[in-house]
């Protein structure tokens, strides 16, 4: 690597720590205090906190796709069975003695099925967030890419994964709500979920959650697993070819970015205090797809500009163009796909390429040469135009 790129690209790391430093200052500490004085409302903080809980999905699509080369279009899938988890432990906190309302009325009124007396305990919910989503990461993951599953095939079984639990999940036979879900939460570890003070403390627990899921996945793809998952994305056969068991990174990345959704969908049931299956259809999965897209696919923070940014111009065109703002939304991604391949990460080093290329000719270049290239260029020219010392090859070959 020159010192031209190596300064580049060392550059841009620095200005992306700053620049997320500033805006995890302003989002983690600055925003709740302004929301504790009045001058943000608790609508407007709950807003941002499902905008960041959809950044957590949008990270766990680009994990795949962006980092692996994998297009998984299941992964709403994880995030709402995340939600789910702790949806139960938050339906058990009503008091209907522990019994959710909607079993009241399938018929459970004093006891309740076996797979809902475990979740009367907070960190048995947390687990499962974890846990359950996990599990069939893992299952499905095994399966698939033992078998050498990859590409499109490998899209159309996620969302044909996500479509079954879809089905599944919308059946009264489940004893999961059917098509109504869970809502009307009320308590969290005994605190009021709806009150002030506490959705202030979820929307910071949410912001803090993809602050360190930024940090841990920089972490993560600086190290020589990371350099082996780029590796895969880009030749899959050379790295078999290396010695290097494809299959084993694939399995790991695609069970922790189900956890990453999972977590996501979690934080996503406080903040907006209800979950059904019409988070887990394979429209959401799509929705996340773009966010990733727009934002700018493996960048690990190009996901979360999609997420938060595609959603509130969603919120803001839905309010101002009630009529418009599907055919905004529409053009956007219209456009994001055709004008900017790399996403809004990438726009600035796109529109430098685009301006080196239509510069004019004679116009000097205003970027300063990196320190020891002028030194560089003047030893090339003194050892071009210097004398030749060596003897002639005939006169080697001759003695």
């Amino acid at each position: 690597m020159s010192l031209t790129t190596s300064t580049f690209f060392n550059n841009r790391r620095k200005a992306e720590i700053i620049i997320v430093g500033i805006i995890a200052i302003l989002m983690i500490v600055v925003f709740p205090i302004l929301n504790s004085n009045g001058v943000i409302s608790n609508f407007t903080l709950s807003i941002w906190g499902k905008y960041f809980s959809f950044a957590l999905l949008a990270i766990s699509v680009d994990m795949l796709w962006g980092y692996m080369g994998l297009l998984s279009l299941g992964q709403a899938l994880f995030f709402s069975l995340g939600g789910y988890m702790l949806g139960m432990y938050l339906m058990r906190a009503i008091d209907f003695n522990g019994i959710p309302p909607f079993l009241g009325f399938l018929g459970f009124k004093d006891s309740l099925p076996a797979i809902w007396q475990p979740f009367s305990s907070f960190p048995f919910a947390v687990a499962m967030v974890l846990i359950v989503p996990g599990l069939l990461a893992l299952a499905f993951g095994f399966l698939a890419f033992r078998s050498r599953i990859k590409g499109v095939y490998f899209s159309i079984l996620t969302q044909a994964l996500t479509y079954g639990a879809y089905l599944l999940f919308s059946r009264q036979e489940l004893r999961m709500g059917g098509d109504n879900g869970f809502t009307d939460f009320r308590t969290i570890l005994g605190y009021d979920i709806r009150s002030d003070e506490t959705q202030r403390t979820l929307y910071v627990i949410t912001a803090l959650t993809v602050l360190l899921t930024y940090i841990g996945l920089r972490w993560l793809n600086n190290t020589k697993f990371g350099l082996v998952q780029r590796a895969i994305r880009d030749s899959e056969n050379r790295v078999l070819f290396s010695g290097y068991a494809s299959a084993h990174y694939k399995l790991f990345i695609f069970v922790l970015s189900a956890m990453i959704a999972a977590i996501g969908g979690a934080l996503f049931v406080t903040q907006v205090r209800i979950i059904n299956p019409g988070e887990m259809t394979t429209v959401k999965s799509l929705e996340a797809v773009v966010w990733c897209a727009i934002g700018g696919r493996g960048t690990i923070v190009g996901p979360i500009i999609g997420a938060v940014g595609v959603n509130s111009l969603k919120s803001w065109a839905s309010r101002e163009y009630p009529d418009l703002w599907l055919f905004i939304l529409g053009l956007t991604f219209m456009f994001a796909v055709l004008f900017m391949p790399k996403g809004l990460v990438g726009l600035p080093a796109q529109l430098k390429s685009y301006w080196a290329k239509w510069r004019p000719k004679d116009e000097p270049d205003p970027s300063p040469s990196p320190p020891g290239d002028d030194l560089a260029i003047s030893d090339a020219v003194t050892e071009t135009n210097a004398p030749s010392t060596s003897a002639p090859a005939s006169n080697i070959a001759s003695k």
